[in-house]
C-alpha cells in the first residue's frame, strides 16, 4: 500500500490522522496495536485501507453533505404570513394557524407552520407573546381584543406558577399550608406560611390543625403587626383554593379577616394547588435547611420547642441568609424589604398623602 502522495495534509487534520493510522500499522506490522495507540477500531482501519487502495489518499477526504433543496422550503410570502399571524393571534396553535391560512388560499401543513415558528423563535405561546410585546413597544400599536385576552391569560398563568409581578413590599403576599409531619404525643403538625413576594421576607407558625381560624391567626399574630411596625400595609394575598383559605365571603373566618383589613384575595389556578410557586420554593428550602436537620439533632416533645427553633431559623433566613431572587440579587430578604419601603412610599403614599400621618 503506497501512502506517498503530494496531498497537502496540513489542510485537513482529519485526513492526516487517517493516513497516520495506516502508516503506523505499516511500521509496527501490527494493526491491533496501531489502532489502540491511535484510538481507532480495527473495522475503521480496514475501511480506510480499502478506500486508499481503491482511489488513493484523496479517497479519505470527507464527502461534503448534500446541499439542502431550497425548493422544498416554505415560500417567502407564506413564511411572512405565518409570522404575522403568530403575533396577531399568539394564542393560536399550529393546527389552527394552518386552517386559518387555508382560508386565505395559503396551503401549509401544521408541521410546516411549526418549522417556520422554530426558525423565527416563535414555537411556543410565551415566545409569541414576547414578540407581540416587543412589537407593541416598538411601533406603539393598539392591541386587538384577541391579543389582550392572550396577554391576560399569560399574566394569570405566570401568577399561578410563581412568576409574579410585584412592585414593592406589601404589594402581594403569598400564603400556604405546609404539612410538617407527626410529633409523638402531639399529633399532626401543620405550618402556616406567609411570604412577601417582593422581598421574600417569610413568616411561619406551627399548628395542630389547618383551619380558616389558624390561617387568619398567622396574619393577625405575626404578619400584620410586622407590616404595621414598618409603616406599611398589605394590598393583596395569593393562596390556593384550600378550605382554610376559601369559602363564602360572609361566613368564612379567613375571608372575613381579609375583608376587615381591606386586603384583596387572589386564588391560584383551579385544581392546581401546587402552583403557588413562591411558597412551594420556600417550603423546599425550609424542609432541606431546617426540618431535616432539626429532626436529626433534636427530639421534640412539644409544639413550643419546635416553634422556638423555627423562629431562630427564620431570623437567620430573613436577616442573614442571602437570597438569589431577581429582586433580592444576593441581598437578604430584610435588606430587600427595607430598601423597598421608599418605593412603597412613592407608589402608594403619594396617591394618598393621609397615609403619611
Amino acid at each position: 500500500m503506497n501512502l506517498e502522495h503530494n496531498f497537502n495534509f496540513g489542510e485537513n487534520k482529519i485526513i492526516k490522522n487517517k493516513v497516520g493510522l495506516l502508516k503506523l500499522a505499516e511500521e509496527l506490522g501490527n494493526v491491533s496495536r496501531a489502532c489502540k495507540i491511535m484510538g481507532f477500531s480495527r473495522d475503521t482501519f480496514y475501511r480506510y485501507k480499502e478506500l486508499v487502495e481503491e482511489g488513493g489518499v484523496e479517497n479519505l477526504i470527507e464527502k461534503t453533505r448534500r446541499k439542502p433543496n431550497l425548493r422544498n422550503r416554505t415560500g417567502e410570502q407564506t413564511e411572512k404570513a405565518i409570522c404575522e399571524m403568530a403575533v396577531e393571534f399568539p394564542a393560536y396553535g399550529q393546527v389552527r394557524v394552518s386552517n386559518e391560512l387555508r382560508k386565505q388560499g395559503i396551503i401549509i401543513s401544521a408541521a410546516g407552520v411549526r418549522c417556520v415558528w422554530m426558525r423565527h423563535g416563535l414555537e411556543n405561546m410565551k415566545k409569541r407573546l414576547r414578540a407581540l410585546e416587543e412589537k407593541v413597544a416598538r411601533e406603539g400599536l393598539i392591541l386587538t381584543e384577541s391579543q389582550i385576552v392572550a396577554l391576560e391569560k399569560k399574566k394569570d398563568e405566570s401568577t399561578a406558577i410563581g412568576e409574579i409581578e410585584t412592585e414593592h413590599p406589601g404589594y402581594l403576599g403569598s400564603q400556604d399550608t405546609f404539612y410538617v409531619g407527626t410529633l409523638k404525643g402531639v399529633g399532626r403538625i401543620y405550618q402556616q406560611t406567609f411570604i412577601d413576594t417582593y422581598s421574600k421576607v417569610a413568616f411561619a407558625k406551627l399548628y395542630t390543625t389547618k383551619t380558616q381560624l389558624v390561617a387568619a391567626e398567622l396574619l393577625n399574630d405575626r404578619v400584620l403587626p410586622f407590616f404595621e411596625s414598618q409603616g406599611l400595609n398589605i394590598l393583596r394575598i395569593l393562596t390556593d383554593r384550600g378550605t382554610e383559605f376559601c369559602g363564602k365571603p360572609d361566613s368564612h373566618d379567613y375571608e372575613l379577616y381579609l375583608a376587615l383589613n381591606d386586603i384583596d384575595h387572589t386564588k391560584t389556578k383551579a385544581k392546581s394547588p401546587q402552583t403557588n410557586g413562591i411558597c412551594e420554593r420556600f417550603h423546599r428550602t425550609i424542609l432541606e435547611e431546617f426540618y431535616q436537620i432539626a429532626f436529626r439533632k433534636t427530639i421534640y416533645n412539644s409544639l413550643e420547642e419546635l416553634q422556638n427553633d423555627l423562629d431562630v431559623w427564620l431570623v437567620h433566613y430573613n436577616q442573614k441568609r442571602t437570597h438569589q431572587g431577581k429582586i433580592c440579587c444576593g441581598r437578604t430578604p430584610m435588606e430587600t424589604f427595607l430598601s423597598g419601603i421608599q418605593i412603597w412610599k412613592e407608589k402608594v403614599v403619594s396617591l394618598n398623602p393621609k397615609d403619611l400621618n
